[in-house]
């Protein structure tokens, strides 16, 4: 019957993972097929003739879709799971008996490399990791962890890498209530072979890993022309898109349908039944959403290395208590964002308390956009404890500060570090 598992409140990280029994994996493998009858699409496997467990599996995360796919590419074989803590509110055993391994997203955790390790040369399981540890922003690669290589190194194990398209134009996690008609397809690619992962370097596994986490999926769908005519395919788009390349002003779009327009200077957007935007009283300026987006980017790496952002705004706080209880509200406090990192100020349960998490340890950060309706927020992760952050007054403000968490750790891991102005 498998190993006894006892649910233990709060969250105990030292549990070890199981994994899942025949019972377990012919359930979670049923489920998943019913799932991808509407989006599931061909999985196209490269250099993967005679692979068998034990593997790592390195996926692309743009939808709920992605884990459907994932286990019909690895078919009939159990995996393992490396899962947000949030995974795990309301179904602890059952996220346990699933294999799913818990992890706080950016923070370095000796109890999941453990884990990881132990699935993979103990039990000779298959591992799943998004390795970019958050949904897809606006359809692009984002950064990976750098130990990505020195894990391989330490498994001996070969790394497959599972890049789908289609995951993200399905259901943009910023717009997720209206899904798009789509077939998502993926590519199965065994990148690092058992051989090589004993004779390679941890930097050649990192750059391999690297190279095969680069697409643009507003690209892949008007070169392929892949025809998306949902209503809503540009609604809540400004999320992402807050500053216009126009006026030059942020937080100032808004989007509804198939339009995102600028309330500062009137500039309109159409986006098309391909993926392309068309400005409709002024120049287009970016094509694609995605390049506005990497517009945006080097526009907050310039304030950064100017010395000029700074985020600071009253902000309700909700801690992950326990897979029981789940979100729990702690009230207002202050969220501040700058060259020395996050800080989480206030009184909660009584107490004054405030955190700091210093640029250094976090290379970048996971956002959400209304999650489960109760507006944007930012992760933050103190010593013991996950608190989701909604600020109160700043609108749209998280994918900025997304930007800026990346642009501020580039600068201090370069050892320039300057202290906010």
């Amino acid at each position: 019957m498998g190993k006894k598992y006892t649910v233990k409140e709060p969250f105990d990280f030292s549990v070890p993972p199981k994994k899942p029994n025949l019972f377990w994996n012919c359930l979670v493998r049923a489920a998943a097929s019913f799932q991808r009858i509407s989006a599931g699409g061909k999985i196209t496997k490269v250099n993967c003739k005679g692979l068998k467990p034990p593997y790592l599996i390195l996926g692309n995360h743009g939808s709920m879709m992605d884990f459907p796919m994932l286990l019909k590419g690895t078919s009939p074989h159990p995996v393992n799971w490396v899962v947000a803590l949030d995974g795990f509110v309301g179904r602890q055993l059952v996220s346990y008996n699933i294999g799913m391994i818990c992890k706080r997203k950016f923070t370095n955790e000796l109890y999941t490399a453990k884990h990881i390790l132990k699935m993979l040369t103990k039990e000779k399981s298959i591992v799943a990791i998004y390795p970019e540890a958050r949904w897809s922003i606006c359809g692009v690669n984002e950064r990976l962890d750098k130990a990505l290589g020195k894990l391989v190194k330490t498994a001996g194990c070969p790394v497959v890498t599972f890049i789908e398209n289609g995951n993200f134009l399905y259901a943009p996690q910023w717009d997720v209530k209206h899904k798009r008609k789509i077939k998502i397809t993926a590519t199965m690619t065994q990148i690092v072979t058992r051989e090589e992962a004993a004779t390679l370097s941890a930097e050649e596994i990192q750059r391999r890993i690297e190279e095969k986490f680069v697409f643009d999926q507003y690209k892949w769908q008007n070169e392929n022309k892949i025809k998306i005519d949902s209503p809503f395919r540009a609604n809540n788009l400004h999320k992402v898109l807050y500053r216009c390349p126009h006026c030059n002003t942020d937080f100032s779009t808004d989007s509804k349908g198939i339009e995102i327009w600028c309330d500062s200077c009137g500039k309109r957007w159409e986006m098309d039944e391909y993926g392309k935007l068309r400005c409709k009283n002024g120049e287009t300026v970016f094509d694609f959403a995605s390049d506005w987006y990497r517009w945006e980017r080097q526009c907050v790496r310039d304030e950064v290395r100017s010395g000029n952002y700074r985020f600071e705004d009253d902000a309700r706080a909700e801690l992950i208590h326990s897979a029981k209880y789940g979100f729990v509200n702690k009230g207002k406090v202050k969220l501040t964002h700058g060259y020395d990192g996050f800080t989480l100020e206030g009184v909660i349960d009584g107490k004054p308390v405030k955190y700091n998490r210093p640029p250094s340890t976090t290379y970048s950060c996971h956002i959400e956009y209304d999650f489960e309706g109760r507006g944007d927020c930012v992760e933050f992760c103190a010593p013991k404890d996950t608190f989701y952050v909604f600020p109160l007054s700043a609108k749209n403000a998280v994918t900025k500060i997304h930007l800026a968490t990346e642009e501020i750790y580039d600068l201090v891991t370069e050892g320039r570090n300057k202290k906010a102005p």
